[in-house]
């Protein structure tokens, strides 16, 4: 086996940008503890397709080697210059729950007016679940972007902090249907008499989706 890591090696480290995509995209046949290693090489891939395709992959094996993934994951969020690749690093920190980020993902929250990437940051920190992350979730609502502030509205619910309650009322009577349905959806999540009060309003809701939504979680919380 281990020599044919060492041809996958061999094949990243090739000058041809076709050969490196195609050995990381094959290298998701071998077993995870190798595709680790691979990724982690290609994370600092020249091309910014390379690295974005190895980041990704640590979503979903970066758990082999948590505190490398740490590193690389973090390092890719605040260094990397293609913003796809800081955006992709900010999703595997969430899937991974890496906690240990949450500095990184708000610095690189703050730092960057790209919507994808702000879009990236507010997710993984639903996902982390970390308290800490109320602060920086609070802001986001006041994003000028509005898939931003939807993304928002959910990760308060992933949150799961009563105090979100507060924050996401006013968002009941929004004229965007979109963000009235992802906060019938928060609400459940957060659950109590004043996140009830809200959905049977949302029950009546003249978008199909919304109401349909905040029905079935008055009814999961009965």
């Amino acid at each position: 086996m281990s020599e044919i890591l060492d041809g996958f090696k061999e094949r990243l480290n090739s000058d041809d940008l076709g050969v490196r995509m195609k050995a990381l995209s094959d290298s998701r046949s071998l077993g995870v503890s190798d595709r680790f290693v691979l990724a982690a090489i290609a994370s600092g891939d020249r091309n910014a397709r390379v690295r974005y395709d190895a980041v990704s992959q640590l979503s979903t094996i970066g758990n082999q080697d948590l505190e490398k993934s740490l590193a690389i994951l973090s390092d890719r969020l605040l260094t990397d210059p293609e913003n796809d690749v800081r955006a992709a690093a900010a999703d595997s920190i969430g899937a991974l729950k890496l906690t240990a980020a949450f500095d990184s993902l708000k610095h690189a929250y703050e730092t960057t007016n790209d919507w994808m990437m702000q879009f990236s940051v507010v997710a993984a920190l639903g996902e982390l679940g970390d308290p800490k992350g109320l602060e920086l979730l609070t802001t986001a609502l006041h994003n000028p972007n509005d898939l931003v502030k939807i993304a928002a509205i959910g990760a308060l619910g992933d949150l799961g902090d009563p105090a979100a309650i507060d924050l996401l009322l006013p968002f009941v009577e929004n004229t965007d249907w979109q963000m009235r349905h992802r906060v019938a959806q928060s609400l459940g999540q957060l659950g109590g008499d004043r996140a009830k009060a809200a959905l049977e309003k949302l029950a009546q809701d003249p978008a199909e989706q919304v109401a349909d939504s905040a029905k079935l979680t008055l009814a999961a919380m009965q």
